[in-house]
C-alpha cells in the first residue's frame, strides 16, 4: 500500500496550523535577534518566548474583521503574551512573515518529496537488475522496432528519476530563502545584520535583494521541476498502460484480490491506479503554468499571486508526494510477463531483424539502397502474408542465396546480438 504516513506528514504542511505556526516561528527569530542587539529587554523576550502562540479559531474571528490574515495571526499573538507583544513585528512587513514562513514550509515538503523519490529510485533499479535480461521487442511509433530488454526500459526510468532528483534539490535550494527587510526590501526600519541574525536562526539564506517578497522565478523554477518529475512518472504509467493491453499484456498494474474492475463486466482488470496518475500529472502541469504567471508582479509587489499560491503550492507537492507514492506501489507488485514478451517478441515472423541483415548485404558489398530493397521487398511479404515467416521468405529469394549460406542466415537471427552492451549500460548505474 502507499504510504499513508508520508501522504498525512505531507498533509499536515499545509493546514492553517502549520502556516500560523511557521509564522510564529519567523516571528520569534526576528524577536531572539532584536533582544541579541539589545532591542528587546530580557523580561520582555522571556514573556514572549513562554507565552507566544495563536489561537486558529481566534485568527479566523479577528480576520472577519481586519480582512487581513497576517493582522489577525498577530493580534491574536498579542493576545496570549500580553504587554511584551509590543516587541513582536517590529521593523517588518507582512510579506516578511509569510514568505519566510512559506519558504520553511516549501523546505519540510522538498524534503518529503525527494525521500520519496528517492525509494522510488531503489525500486526502479531493484526492477531493472531483476529484468536484466528478460527479452522484448522494442517499439517506435507504436511498432515492432528491434529487441531491447525490458530491464533496459527499467534503466531508462530510474536514470530519468535521478535526474529528477536533483532537479527537486535544486529547487529546494532555490526556494531556501528568507526575507526581512521591510515594507519595500530597503531594510529601513531593520537593519541587515537582524536578518541574517533570523535566518542563521530559521536554517535559511538571505535573499540577495528583495522588493516587498521574494521573488517568484524561485518558486516557479521549484513547481517546474516538479512538474517535469510529474511527467516522469506519467511517462511511467503510461508505458505500463500501453504494454497492459489486451493484445500485448506484457506487465499489469496490481490487481489486488476483491478487486472489481467493472461494474458491468467482470473479466476486467484495469490499469485504474496508473491512469489516476496520468490524470493527476496533469493538475501539477497546470499548476506550474500558473507559477510561472505569478514571476510578473506590479512595481515592488501586489497580491495577485497569493491566492494562486494558496491553491497551486499545498496541491502541487501533496499531489506529486501522491503519485511517486503511487508509482512506486505499483512497481514493486507489477505483474511482469516474459512469456508474452516472448510470443510479442517473434509477432511479426523474423521481420524485426531487417536492419542487421541490411548491414549483413552491405558487407558483402551491395550498394546501401539496393541492400535495402531486397530486405524490405521480404519483410513486406511477411508483413502482408504472403510467406510464413521472413527467413523463409528470404530463402526463396535469389539475391539472398547468392550472398548468404544458411547458417549465415541463422546468426543473423540471434537475438542476443542485441544484448551485447547489456552489461555496459547497466555499470552506469553503479
Amino acid at each position: 500500500m502507499i504510504k499513508r504516513y508520508t501522504l498525512e506528514k505531507m498533509g499536515s504542511l499545509w493546514t492553517e496550523d502549520a502556516k500560523f505556526r511557521s509564522w510564529l516561528d519567523v516571528e520569534l527569530a526576528v524577536c531572539e535577534a532584536w533582544a541579541k542587539k539589545g532591542k528587546i529587554p530580557a523580561e520582555n523576550m522571556a514573556a514572549i518566548r513562554k507565552k507566544a502562540d495563536f489561537d486558529v479559531a481566534e485568527i479566523e474571528k479577528i480576520e472577519q474583521r481586519t480582512h487581513h490574515d497576517l493582522i489577525a495571526f498577530t493580534e491574536s499573538v498579542a493576545n496570549h503574551v500580553g504587554v511584551s507583544s509590543r516587541y513582536i513585528h517590529m521593523g517588518i512587513t507582512s510579506s516578511d512573515v509569510v514568505d519566510t514562513g512559506f519558504a520553511l514550509r516549501m523546505v519540510r515538503a522538498c524534503d518529503i518529496i525527494m525521500e520519496d523519490t528517492k525509494a522510488l529510485i531503489k525500486t526502479l533499479k531493484k526492477l531493472a537488475v531483476k529484468h536484466k535480461y528478460t527479452v522484448q521487442i522494442g517499439r517506435t511509433h507504436n511498432v515492432h522496432a528491434e529487441p531491447i530488454t525490458f530491464g533496459l526500459k527499467v534503466l531508462v526510468w530510474y536514470f530519468e528519476m535521478k535526474r529528477n532528483l536533483e532537479r527537486l534539490e535544486a529547487g529546494k535550494e532555490g526556494i531556501r530563502v528568507g526575507k526581512l527587510s521591510g515594507a519595500v526590501g530597503n531594510y529601513a526600519n531593520i537593519p541587515p545584520e537582524i536578518e541574517k541574525m533570523a535566518m542563521d536562526k530559521l536554517k535559511l539564506k538571505r535573499a540577495e535583494i528583495a522588493n516587498q517578497v521574494i521573488q517568484r522565478d524561485r518558486y516557479a523554477y521549484l513547481m517546474t521541476n516538479m512538474a517535469i518529475a510529474a511527467g516522469s512518472i506519467e511517462k511511467i504509467a503510461t508505458e505500463i498502460r500501453n504494454l497492459q493491453h489486451t493484445e500485448i499484456l506484457e506487465v499489469e498494474e496490481p490487481f489486488a484480490k476483491g478487486q472489481k474492475g467493472s461494474s458491468a463486466m467482470p473479466h476486467k482488470r484495469n490499469p485504474v491506479v496508473c491512469e489516476q496518475i496520468t490524470g493527476l500529472a496533469r493538475v501539477i502541469r497546470s499548476n506550474s503554468m500558473a507559477a510561472l504567471e505569478n514571476i510578473s508582479l506590479w512595481h515592488e509587489r501586489d497580491i495577485s499571486h497569493s491566492s494562486v499560491e494558496r491553491i497551486i503550492v499545498p496541491d502541487t507537492f501533496i499531489l506529486l508526494d501522491y503519485i511517486i507514492n503511487k508509482i512506486n506501489w505499483v512497481l514493486e507488485g507489477m505483474q511482469v510477463y516474459p512469456t508474452n514478451m516472448k510470443r510479442n517478441l517473434h509477432y511479426l515472423k523474423g521481420a524485426i531483424f531487417s536492419q542487421r541483415l541490411l548491414l549483413a548485404l552491405v558487407q558483402k558489398g551491395l550498394s546501401r539502397e539496393k541492400s535495402y530493397e531486397i530486405v524490405q521487398s521480404n519483410a513486406m511479404r511477411v508483413w502482408k502474408g504472403e510467406s510464413p515467416d521472413f527467413i523463409t521468405a528470404l530463402l526463396a529469394d535469389p539475391d539472398i542465396k547468392k550472398h548468404f549460406q544458411a547458417k549465415e542466415l541463422d546468426d543473423i537471427f540471434d537475438v542476443n546480438y542485441y544484448l551485447k552492451y547489456v552489461d555496459e549500460f547497466f555499470e552506469r548505474a553503479k
